[in-house]
Formats: structure tokens, sequence, C-alpha cells
């Protein structure tokens, strides 16, 4: 899956590599320094999300964990139903 990210009027387009209703991490090879608020957009089955993140943790040339501090009532819902699709596939749950 692959997320829109935008800090300081730059966007850029990379690779997520996990989610969860927390936050994510960015595969990315200029990621945004640790402490950096940044917009986030993806779009999965159901619509777009939307929401700001700040970067808890970054490694230049491998990506940035980001917490989401902000996500409107409608974006959280779309994000926690395809969790919850998710995680009912995986066989032994």
């Amino acid at each position: 899956m692959f997320v829109a990210w935008q800090v300081a009027g730059n966007r850029v387009v990379s690779r997520v590599v996990t989610l969860g209703l927390g936050g994510l991490f960015i595969e990315a090879r200029h990621p945004a320094p640790a402490g950096e608020v940044i917009r986030i957009f993806f779009t999965i089955p159901g619509g777009e999300v939307r929401a700001r993140g700040t970067v808890r943790n970054s490694h230049p040339g491998k990506g940035m964990g980001v917490e989401f501090t902000s996500m409107g009532l409608e974006d959280r819902a779309r994000l926690s139903h395809l969790l919850r699709k998710l995680l009912a596939a995986i066989p032994d749950r």
C-alpha cells in the first residue's frame, strides 16, 4: 500500500510497511526528522483516509515511524473497518 505524506509544502509518495490504529511505518529514503508533524493521505477500500501525525522515529535510508495525532471520525472508522477485515483473514485468530 502507498501513502502520500506532506511536510513543509513537499508531498512525497512512499510505501507503507506496517499499519495500525495508532500509526504506521513509512518506507522513505529521506524521512522527515523525529518530532516533525506531517499530513498523511492514503486510499483504502471504502475511501480515503486523511490524518496528521508526528514522526516518532526517523531512520535515513529506511523510513519513519509516525503516530497518528489527528484523524476525522469517518477516516478512523474506515481505517478501523479495514484493519478488522485484515485481522479476520488471518488463520487461527
